[in-house]
């Protein structure tokens, strides 16, 4: 009997996995353990492995399709051999939502018919019997008509209004297809948004839609930071574990931990038109993955020290890479650390994770002159742009945050105590 190739659940929260990509196609021979499709849910990609050798014989659902968890994907069997399909309680309920979506289509075709009736449609509407007529003619429904005569009354010029605004949304939609078909002519390729790539533009999209984010920007003086991480960086090497290693970002997470003990307003989620406060620190540190981001989540981080910080942070950016982590690794953050030094950016306005109040971004830090009295000195300045929810705080809070971050930052013995 053929074997199911089955959607796993990926996490508490799935209810259905999108076909990312499949490795075999069917008629390939395949032997148990061969990855044979590519899934994804809202938080992580997952290879599919061949529950037994044999062949692929069917591909029930294709790349950039959704399944609900547990139902098969594909089968896989002996060759020639005729599959089976078993009815699953998503699959038998098809009939049924069948039937009610048929029922709803007649329902609303019935209330459509009745709308078209003249005598239903214009009883009541106050209207002059030319600009009837015109309205008529042109196919306007009078009861979308704002009249602006007597009472309400629909004139003559307020369908020929009517009838000049639909034309010109006409036009708008035509110069847009063609706009789009420009562009589509140009292009040297296109891809499917598929798997991780619309996971991320949907949640993006989402933020920026259901909240009011706002970004500001500051500069901390970290080079007395720099020397303490060069002081810590040889007792480190020295004398713990091989592999440990302090970064400016590690020491950039403390700070951020200690801050958001400090200002507990920061440490948020805007939830169901209520504020949710969090006692606890679960720190979210953005992973850039060649498909997209993932943002692993460092929990109970109030609980840290600098090195146990940089070690948890160091595991699951290389277990994110190697796409090892779990969805529950990977939700549950309460801020956002994203830091774009590496590629020579300076400010930028990173995105909310929802449904998280902040989210810090950091650039690259540059050597500049900085007059220290009367005195110029040459000092490292560290870009950092902290964007917020202007629903959750106003903007003196959330910049008083930022400035307990600097001075974390730029008296780093004091994040250490």
């Amino acid at each position: 009997m053929a074997a199911d190739v089955i959607m796993p659940k990926l996490g508490m929260g799935m209810k259905e996995g999108t076909v990312v990509e499949w490795k075999k196609a069917a008629g390939d021979e395949v032997n148990k353990g061969d990855v044979v499709v590519v899934i994804s849910s809202e938080k992580i990609e997952m290879e599919v492995e061949a529950p037994t050798d044999g062949v692929l014989l069917d591909i029930v659902v294709g790349a950039g399709e959704v399944a609900p968890i547990g139902t098969a994907i594909g089968y896989i069997g002996q060759p020639g051999e005729k599959v089976v399909e078993v009815a699953t309680p998503a699959a038998s309920s098809a009939p049924q939502q069948l039937v009610e979506r048929e029922t709803k289509k007649k329902e609303s075709n019935v209330s459509e018919s009745l709308s078209s009736t003249p005598a239903l449609r214009k009883a009541g509407v106050k209207i002059s019997p030319v600009a009837r007529k015109i309205a008529e003619a042109a196919g306007l429904n009078i009861e979308e008509l704002a009249g602006t005569g007597p009472s309400g009354r629909i004139t003559k010029e307020d369908v020929e209004r009517a009838i000049q605004e639909r034309k010109s949304d006409e036009v708008a939609a035509t110069q847009q297809v063609v706009s789009l078909e420009a562009h589509r002519e140009n292009a040297t390729q296109t891809m499917p948004m598929t798997g991780m790539r619309k996971v991320i533009a949907e949640r993006m999209h989402e933020s920026l839609r259901n909240s009011a984010q706002l970004t500001m920007t500051m500069r901390a003086d970290v080079t007395d930071l720099l020397t303490l991480k060069k002081q810590a960086a040889n007792q480190v090497e020295n004398g713990q574990e091989a592999g440990d290693r302090l970064t400016v970002t590690d020491f950039i997470a403390r700070a951020v931990v200690r801050a958001l003990q400090r200002h507990a307003q920061m440490n948020s989620a805007y939830i169901d038109s209520g504020i949710e406060t969090y006692n606890h620190v679960h720190l979210g540190i953005a992973v850039a993955l060649e498909k997209g981001l993932v943002v692993p989540v460092i929990r109970h981080a109030e609980r840290m020290s600098v090195l146990e910080l940089s070690r948890a942070i160091r595991d699951l950016s290389q277990r994110a890479r190697e796409n090892q982590l779990s969805p529950e690794e990977m939700s549950g953050s309460t801020f956002t650390i994203t830091n774009l030094g590496a590629y020579h950016v300076e400010t930028f306005t990173p995105i909310l994770n929802s449904p998280e109040t902040g989210i810090l971004g950091v650039g690259v830090a540059h050597d500049m002159p900085v007059y220290i009295g009367e005195l110029l000195h040459r000092r490292s300045l560290l870009p950092l742009s902290l964007t917020f929810d202007h629903r959750v705080l106003d903007g003196a809070p959330a910049a008083a945050f930022l400035h307990t971050i600097k001075e974390y930052l730029e008296h780093p013995y004091r994040m250490l105590l």
